[in-house]
């Protein structure tokens, strides 16, 4: 209980800043046009998962337990980047660098709750493809609508827990000193790391959090596809492996965009100058959330198929209403 009463019982002055000062893209040169990079990506973003999204409703083939999930990774994608980029833009182009106390908080929250859905999106389609493939004749008893719906649910209310927590805890912090943070959003290492009095609580927090939305959803999807490397050992035609992988292969996009640039950081972090990583951080939170629709779309057959099907009804009845004016 000592470590949750910080500030409690010493000579320790409570104090709760106006506002914090980002300064994450400050003095970095040409820096403008990595804006107006962003707002066409987030542009992109919000077209491509909305259609992705739209496509799953309209096409009854497609109302699968599977692409409960996709639909769910559109969802957290277009929810990231509405919840960053926008704020992002406001923030460094229109130099409005002071944000509220609350606003802050807030922003940090809706950041990472998408930021950590997406990770865990990918840990149930992993075990999505793991059913298909190591148990084919158990999938449609295994995975059904009510199961991805309970998944989809529990994956929530979980991350929405654990990063209550972690907000939370920052409102027992005494910032008493400086106010700026370092990075291109409200980052919680960053703010917990400004207050004067003691810390422990929100770093335990920060590496129980990363272990369970980054290390374990990792170790979790490198687990399954050691499985599924297993069971694919066992087809006895090549033909039937090459079938069987080339259903993994958007979600094995999936994961090494997400994954490799946040490990990348993470490795070279110390090595990398300061301006690059927040770049490279930026990066790897706005660039999945665009890319995952175009690779659900380029490589999932069921998807090109369910888009070219409503193309096609589309010009169809495009022909109709011609054909009507004309007579």
């Amino acid at each position: 209980m000592e470590l949750f009463n910080s500030a409690l019982g010493k000579n320790i002055t409570f104090e709760r800043p106006a506002y914090f000062i980002i300064s994450g893209f400050i003095g970095i040169p040409h820096v403008k046009y990595y804006y107006i990079f962003l707002c066409f990506v987030y542009i992109f973003s919000v077209l491509a998962n909305t259609a992705v999204m739209a496509v799953i409703c309209l096409d009854p083939n497609l109302r699968t337990p599977k692409y409960i999930i996709v639909f769910n990774l559109a969802f957290t994608d277009l929810f990231s980047n509405s919840a960053l980029v926008p704020k992002v833009l406001d923030v460094f182009l229109f130099n409005h660098h002071h944000i509220p106390y609350n606003d802050c908080l807030t922003f940090l929250f809706f950041c990472y709750t998408c930021l950590s859905m997406q990770s865990l999106n990918l840990v149930a389609l992993s075990y999505d493809r793991l059913i298909a493939i190591s148990y084919p004749l158990q999938y449609r008893v295994k995975i059904t609508h009510r199961f991805m719906f309970s998944v989809v649910a529990s994956l929530w209310l979980s991350v929405v827990t654990v990063v209550l927590i972690v907000t939370g805890l920052l409102t027992r912090l005494s910032f008493c000193q400086s106010v700026v943070i370092r990075s291109y959003f409200c980052d919680h290492g960053q703010l917990y790391r400004l207050a004067c009095n003691n810390i422990t609580p929100s770093f335990i927090m920060s590496n129980l959090s990363l272990t369970l939305i980054l290390w374990f959803p990792l170790i979790f999807i490198l687990c399954t596809y050691l499985s599924i490397s297993y069971a694919l050992s066992k087809v006895t035609t090549v033909q039937g492996r090459v079938k069987a992988l080339k259903t993994c292969t958007a979600h094995l996009s999936l994961v090494a965009i997400y994954f490799i640039p946040i490990l990348v950081t993470f490795t070279f972090g110390r090595n990398i100058h300061p301006n690059a990583r927040i770049i490279n951080l930026s990066l790897s939170s706005v660039f999945p959330p665009m890319l995952n629709p175009i690779i659900y779309v380029l490589q999932t057959q069921e998807i090109k198929e369910s888009v070219r099907k409503l193309l096609k009804i589309r010009k169809k009845s495009g022909i109709k209403v011609k054909k009507v004016i004309i007579k």
